[in-house]
């Protein structure tokens, strides 16, 4: 049977193995056969039927990670309705912006967060809880799939058609509603990220959340491939630890600040690592030093992958082979590979659209089968950043090397400083390459001279680092100009679910009294 859409996934994989584990749920040692997720996403569907979900509905799923996603994912699928991961960590108007936005009709969610429901007004047909409805008024998932036919509805699904809607984090300005494919989710699982080498035999650990495309994605990915997957409630570096020799983890995906804190655990050299087969990282920066310890410790093959919600996740990969620390490659650890089978990249100026040539910092520009569909109920801001050639503007920038793509950071990030264009991204790698320096952001602030400078903020592991320190340290690395003119010294620098720098949030003290945040 060939998978064309994500509601060919369990079905296909119930006929070809069912009495294979699919998923194991690490809070409670649950277990699914392909053979039972397919029977409780047939009762998903069926109950979603009964309460008058169609073809295109969406249906919201508010918790933490929980098996219940993907019963009701399979599920929402087999009606050829859409369903909408939310934010467990946004607050509870952000959360009500989403729901009411994305048209929602039915909320799966958790029962920690029913508190949330009396903050916000919505539009919902029906709400279910995940856990113990106390007096609530609402059916449990447990009484609501009870009784509930077996029977595949088998309704009609198209490759084309909408599957997935996920919100981007809306750092600025509202999160807007990224309509992602079947097309597009078959595409990365089949070519995209075919190099992973998924199989039925691989032990897949899903510990990213799943509202984000690393979490989410992954775990299809591997009911995809006819693995066995490991969930996490959440990312809990001691259970991650815990979880890989006792499963005997294959594959796993982490974003940097993830391998960055679990290198800082303390008993992170004692753990047996010999099942891991490869770890894939991506979603934000990474620093050499935290990547290259990470090889030293965990001995698998890496592969570094680039890209966003809107391009279904990775549109490129860095094999393993270009993972050469100390070699004549070395300096491809700061690229993040090239197009995946299918896609096209080019580096564009961000204001003249002009094609720049190889080795020039622009804006990272992308076609392929990836690339969403658009924006739910937002055609203006889809206009915006996919256009009449299918190209999609990233927002990022970066510059090509024989076919490799470095990334310079987010072009919304770019500090401009006496008329020079300052990444950084460039500045935070250095930074992170001091042994007292646990974690850096670099922002631009105001300046009267040269419109803006550079400020580092800066988590330490030795308090006796100084301000005079991390001068000395960046004169010695970078250009007089790229320096930092000043250092705040923060406890925990923050960081959204994905692992990338808040930096409007670190920005808003020092631009609170200009009407632009670029001077």
């Amino acid at each position: 049977m060939t998978i064309q859409t994500l509601s060919d996934i369990t079905r296909t994989q119930r006929s070809l193995r069912p009495d294979q584990v699919a998923l194991i749920y690490s809070a409670d040692d649950r277990q699914w056969t392909y053979e039972a997720l397919d029977i409780e996403a047939c009762q998903c569907a069926n109950a979603l039927r009964g309460m008058g979900v169609g073809e295109q509905d969406r249906v919201a799923y508010l918790h933490k990670n929980t098996p219940e996603y993907f019963t009701s994912l399979f599920g929402v699928t087999k009606l050829n309705a859409v369903s909408v991961a939310v934010n467990w960590r946004l607050a509870p108007p952000e959360m009500e912006y989403i729901l009411n936005h994305s048209e929602s009709r039915v909320l799966l969610i958790g029962d920690e967060f029913l508190g949330h429901l009396a903050q916000m007004t919505l539009n919902l047909d029906q709400i279910v809880v995940i856990g113990d409805p106390g007096d609530s008024g609402y059916p449990s998932y447990e009484q609501w799939i009870a009784g509930q036919a077996i029977d595949d509805p088998n309704v009609p699904v198209a490759p084309e058609d909408t599957c997935y809607q996920l919100y981007t984090s809306g750092t600025t300005g509202l999160p807007k509603g990224v309509e992602t494919t079947n097309n597009n989710m078959i595409s990365l699982m089949s070519e995209g990220l075919g190099a992973l080498n998924f199989s039925p035999t691989t032990v897949n650990l899903v510990c990213m959340p799943l509202f984000h495309i690393s979490g989410s994605g992954w775990g299809v990915i591997g009911v995809f491939s006819g693995a066995t997957s490991i969930l996490l409630r959440d990312v809990d570096l001691q259970e991650i630890l815990r979880v890989i020799p006792a499963f005997r983890v294959t594959h796993t995906i982490f974003v940097p600040a993830v391998m960055q804190f679990l290198l800082a655990q303390p008993n992170v050299q004692d753990v047996d690592y010999s099942s891991l087969e490869s770890i894939t990282y991506g979603a934000s920066p990474v620093t050499e030093e935290v990547l290259v310890a990470a090889m030293k410790t965990f001995k698998a093959r890496f592969y570094q992958v680039y890209g966003l919600t809107e391009t279904t996740g990775g549109i490129t990969i860095l094999m393993p082979e270009d993972h050469d620390p100390g070699g004549p490659r070395a300096s491809l650890l700061r690229s993040c590979g090239k197009a995946v089978v299918g896609h096209q990249l080019r580096i564009v100026d961000r204001l003249t659209g002009a094609l720049l040539p190889d080795g020039e910092v622009g804006e990272i520009c992308v076609k392929g089968p990836q690339i969403m569909r658009g924006y739910w109920r937002n055609d203006e801001a889809t206009a915006e950043c996919i256009d009449a050639d299918g190209w999609f503007k990233s927002g990022d920038a970066g510059y090509l090397q024989e076919g490799f793509l470095f990334i310079h950071d987010r072009v919304k990030d770019m500090i401009i400083s006496g008329g020079e264009n300052i990444y950084p991204a460039e500045i935070e790698n250095a930074l992170m390459s001091h042994p007292d320096i646990a974690d850096a952001a670099v922002i631009g602030i105001p300046s009267e001279r040269w419109g803006e400078t550079v400020k580092a903020i800066i988590t330490r592991k030795d308090p006796r680092l100084t301000e005079e320190d991390v001068y000395a340290y960046c004169r010695q690395r970078l250009a007089t100009y790229k320096c930092p003119t000043s250092v705040d010294w923060m406890e925990t620098i923050p960081r959204n679910p994905s692992g990338k720098i808040l930096k409007t949030e670190l920005r808003k003290p020092y631009w609170a009294s200009r009407e632009r945040n670029v001077s």
